[in-house]
């Protein structure tokens, strides 16, 4: 096995809801020989589930850990000469379609670069292959899914694409082997808000110079006493922001 497909299974030991629920469960075990300080360390492991499944805190932790990227400037948009966007994910089991469609992720971020392409007249471009989650697998590849649906659903092509890409790193590189050589190094990447800041170094890395056009934005809905109740959207919110927070300081550990 190759180690960064253990990537994926880390991710979910790590990050929440997996990580509270493995200190809860190590908590039950330690009250059985230390009572106070088991019970104590499963009420930690509780008390954390249910902040981090809140969406106001996962706002919170978005806003202090992780760089604030507004939205792209429509005049910084027209100075580009491509649109880059990255997958997030595809759902392989899709019964009503009867073939892979693209996650919510992956969805929302195609629509927003096909919504761009239409209003700036700039050619697109996709990397995403088959994740490291699915690897080893005949999984269909993001990108085959993704040049699909912006063919059918929106009309329009891509120029360029990297469908081997595995990971945010990968992907970089994959695009620079088909932007660069062809003197495209101005490009507006569209990706999650949580996930511009580490992308957007990797692409600047290989370079390109990037006009960040995020979608997705860690916002809290509703009404204000639902944004400190449990919710599969706080729980999302936290997971996200904490798994770009971690790989912010990996790079930064590989880099020094």
């Amino acid at each position: 096995m190759n180690l960064a497909e253990l990537k994926p299974i880390l991710t979910v030991v790590v990050l929440p809801p997996g990580g509270p629920l493995w200190l809860l469960l190590m908590g039950l075990l330690w009250a059985t020989r230390r009572r106070v300080a088991g019970l104590l360390l499963s009420f930690l492991a509780l008390a954390s589930l249910w902040l981090l499944s809140c969406s106001a805190v996962g706002v919170m932790l978005a806003q202090a850990l992780l760089p604030q990227v507004p939205p792209a400037d429509p005049a910084q948009l027209q100075q580009v000469q491509a649109i880059v966007v990255l997958g997030g994910g595809v759902e392989q089991q899709a019964p009503e379609y009867g073939s892979a469609q693209p996650s919510a992720n992956t969805l929302q971020r195609l629509r927003y670069a096909a919504w761009l392409a239409r209003r700036s007249g700039k050619p697109l471009a996709f990397a995403g292959g088959v994740g490291w989650a699915a690897a080893g697998t005949t999984a269909e590849s993001e990108g085959t899914v993704a040049r699909r649906v912006l063919q059918q659903d929106y009309g329009l092509p891509v120029r360029w694409m990297d469908d081997r890409s595995r990971d945010t790193r990968e992907n970089a590189l994959g695009v620079a082997e088909l932007l660069l050589p062809a003197n495209v190094r101005h490009i507006a990447l569209v990706t999650d808000a949580t996930h511009m800041p580490r992308a957007a170094g990797h692409f600047r890395a290989v370079g390109f110079t990037v006009v960040p056009a995020p979608t997705g934005y860690p916002l809290a809905d509703g009404r204000t006493a639902l944004h400190w109740l449990p919710s599969a959207r706080g729980l999302a919110i936290s997971s996200a922001v904490l798994r770009e927070w971690l790989g912010s300081r990996v790079v930064a550990l590989t880099q020094s």
